[in-house]
């Protein structure tokens, strides 16, 4: 089973005593951040009249925000495949907040940009983000609120190539009396 994450405590919650994640790890409350966001961003729109996106959506759009236009490097930055972000940028082309066009540089690629008609949703979004963040300062107090943003805001580096050491695999049990898979 998979764990699912509280997002009020930003911590898993085990679905199983023998899951490995079994202590709050800082990526597990990265993703619980995210979702956090993500959420009452998706609330604040939703209850300020626009359409609704997804989740996949919503990062579709982070990602453009920060500067990925390829529409290949978009699938991977959100982990599904050449089709589904077609699918999914096909849709968003619909609704007429994206713009899709062939890369000059690359006959094969996409290029993906906002819609001119996106402007009033995407500054509908920075209010609702910055209203977040004031809500999230509140909470948490300043000097943490600081302390997170400049931490975050750090260049942290390329992604380290850490090594660990796996356990051996265990025996699958033969059913015969006394086999305990050894």
């Amino acid at each position: 089973m998979k764990p699912r994450l509280d997002r009020q405590l930003a911590m898993p919650c085990l679905a199983s005593q023998n899951d490995i994640m079994n202590n709050p790890l800082m990526m597990m409350n990265l993703l619980a951040a995210v979702y956090w966001f993500d959420e009452g961003l998706q609330e604040a729109l939703r209850n300020a009249g626009w359409e609704t996106v997804t989740r996949a959506q919503s990062l579709l759009f982070a990602n453009i925000a920060v500067g990925e236009h390829r529409a290949i490097r978009l699938a991977e930055n959100l982990g599904v495949s050449r089709q589904a972000i077609s699918q999914m940028l096909r849709d968003l082309h619909d609704r007429g907040l994206v713009v899709v066009r062939d890369d000059p540089d690359d006959g094969r690629a996409r290029i993906v940009n906002f819609s001119p008609a996106s402007e009033s949703l995407r500054n509908a979004a920075r209010d609702a983000l910055e209203a977040l963040e004031r809500q999230l300062e509140a909470r948490i107090g300043g000097k943490d609120y600081r302390s997170l943003r400049a931490a975050l805001l750090k260049n942290w580096g390329d992604p380290p190539r850490v090594q660990i050491q796996l356990a051996a695999p265990s025996q699958p049990s033969t059913g015969r009396p006394g086999d305990s898979g050894r």
